[in-house]
């Protein structure tokens, strides 16, 4: 149940930042966006990771380099996209980093999905994907 609770808030607190991000994309800039966004990141998780932190070692901090430009890079896209199209459209293209991360966990960990992992992410995907296709159908009406 608290798993099923947290999956639910988690949507909750997506879909209420992408709706933030499409307002402000129409009247403020993409840097000031990432700013912002990234500072209340910042400052939530600085509070939460005050009970377990240990200093990164020179690699690890290295590494934490490079998710930060990742992510940074990957916000600007997802930015970009939302100003640019509607947000019903935008959004079901995020379930794909599902297929990211098991390419990750695959590559790096050697961690393959089981089938129910496939299943569920192939529901999810072709949901996602029918929905993509559906608004692409409206907007052509």
């Amino acid at each position: 149940m608290h798993a099923l609770c947290s999956a639910f808030g988690a949507a909750v607190f997506l879909g209420a930042e992408v709706n933030v991000m499409k307002r402000l994309s129409a009247g403020e800039g993409l840097l000031q966006i990432l700013l912002i966004n990234n500072a209340i990141g910042l400052l939530l998780s600085s509070i939460a990771v005050t009970l377990v932190w240990q200093t990164p070692t020179t690699a690890q901090w290295l590494i934490l380099a490079g998710v930060g430009f990742s992510m940074a890079t990957a916000q600007t896209f997802f930015i970009n996209a939302v100003k640019r199209a509607d947000t019903s459209f935008v959004a079901p293209f995020s379930f794909f980093t599902l297929v990211f991360a098991a390419g990750f966990d695959a590559a790096i960990y050697a961690k393959w999905p089981d089938g129910i992992t496939i299943l569920g992410a192939g529901i999810i995907l072709a949901g996602a994907g029918m929905l993509a296709w559906r608004q692409g159908q409206i907007k052509q009406a």
